[in-house]
C-alpha cells in the first residue's frame, strides 16, 4: 500500500457525501484557505480530472445511457480512478502537495456497492487495483438526510445517475454510513446540516491537527 504522507509532506483529502449534501461547497473553501496559507495544493475531481478521465465521465453521466449495466458503471468509475491517480495523484503528492478530491473510492463502495448492489469486497480489490492501494490520508463524509439532499439539488435536468431516485440515494446513503463504521481513523463525518461556515471550520481544524498548524 502506497502511503505517501509518510513519504513527503504532501496530503491526500477526499470528500465524499450523496448528492446535494454540500460537499463542493466545503471543498472550493478549503482550497482558498490552503491557497491563502500558501500550501502547494490541487483540487480534482471524480470522475474526471484528466483529459482521458473526463472523457469517460461523459459516458457515465450521459442520459442517453440508461441502458448502462451497474458492473459497466464500476469499471468505468474505476477506469477513470486509475487514469487520475496515474496521471495527477500520484506524480502531485510526490511533489509535496496538499491534493483536495471531490469524491474518490469510497463513491464507488457507496454508489455501485449500495447503489447498484455489487458486490462489496469485489469493489474494494477492484478499486486496489485502479489506484495501487493509494488511500486518503484523511476523508470528510458530509452526512445529509435524502429527503434533505433532494431539497437542496432542486434540479430539473440531472444527469443519469442523479436520475437513479431517492431509494438509489437512501442506499448509497446507507453504505457510507458503514464506510464511517469501517473506518474511524480515516473517514470524519460532519453533519452538513450545520451552516456553511461551521462545517468548514470543523473542517479546517482537523486538517490543522493533520498538517500540525499551531494557530
Amino acid at each position: 500500500m502506497i502511503k505517501m504522507s509518510i513519504l513527503t509532506n504532501s496530503l491526500f483529502i477526499s470528500f465524499e457525501g450523496i448528492d446535494g449534501c454540500g460537499k463542493s461547497t466545503q471543498v472550493k473553501l478549503l482550497m482558498k484557505k490552503l491557497e491563502k496559507e500558501s500550501f502547494p495544493s490541487l483540487l480534482v475531481r471524480e470522475p474526471g480530472g484528466s483529459k482521458i478521465a473526463e472523457d469517460i465521465r461523459n459516458i457515465l453521466l450521459d442520459k442517453n445511457n440508461v441502458s448502462m449495466s451497474g458492473k459497466a458503471e464500476a469499471l468505468l468509475m474505476t477506469a477513470s480512478r486509475a487514469q487520475l491517480t496515474k496521471e495527477v495523484i500520484l506524480p502531485k503528492l510526490k511533489e509535496g502537495f496538499i491534493v483536495i478530491a471531490d469524491r474518490y473510492q469510497d463513491s464507488t463502495i457507496a454508489y455501485q456497492g449500495g447503489g447498484r448492489g455489487l458486490d462489496i469486497n469485489f469493489l474494494k480489490e477492484l478499486n486496489n487495483f485502479a489506484t495501487s492501494s493509494l488511500k486518503p490520508d484523511l476523508t470528510f463524509y458530509i452526512d445529509i438526510s435524502t429527503e434533505e439532499g433532494l431539497k437542496r439539488t432542486n434540479a430539473v435536468d440531472f444527469d443519469r445517475i442523479e436520475s437513479a431516485g431517492q431509494i438509489f440515494q437512501k442506499n448509497v446513503r446507507k453504505e457510507y454510513l458503514e464506510l464511517v463504521k469501517e473506518y474511524p481513523e480515516r473517514i470524519m463525518m460532519v453533519d452538513g446540516n450545520l451552516s456553511i461556515k461551521k462545517i468548514h471550520n470543523k473542517i479546517w481544524d482537523l486538517i490543522k491537527q493533520k498538517l500540525n498548524i499551531k494557530t
